[in-house]
């Protein structure tokens, strides 16, 4: 079964959002400090947000660790 993801990007906030799944969930930091992750209350990730996006190098990945809750 396919599974939609849900892209946002507002040019002038220069911001990404990427959603998994519709659920409540709040937002948390990440090891990077451009990423957020959005995840539900057992820590299950949701999606994650990039600011600034426009300042990375187009020539590599932008690297960040998601926590998977258990």
């Amino acid at each position: 079964m396919a599974e939609k993801v849900k892209v946002w990007f507002d040019p002038v906030a220069d911001y990404l959002e990427v959603q998994f799944r519709e659920a409540p969930g709040f937002m948390r930091p990440t090891t990077h400090d451009a990423v957020t992750e959005r995840v539900d209350d057992q820590g299950h990730v949701l999606g994650f947000s990039v600011l600034g996006v426009s300042r990375f190098r187009k020539d590599r990945p932008l690297e960040a660790e998601l926590v998977v809750g258990d």
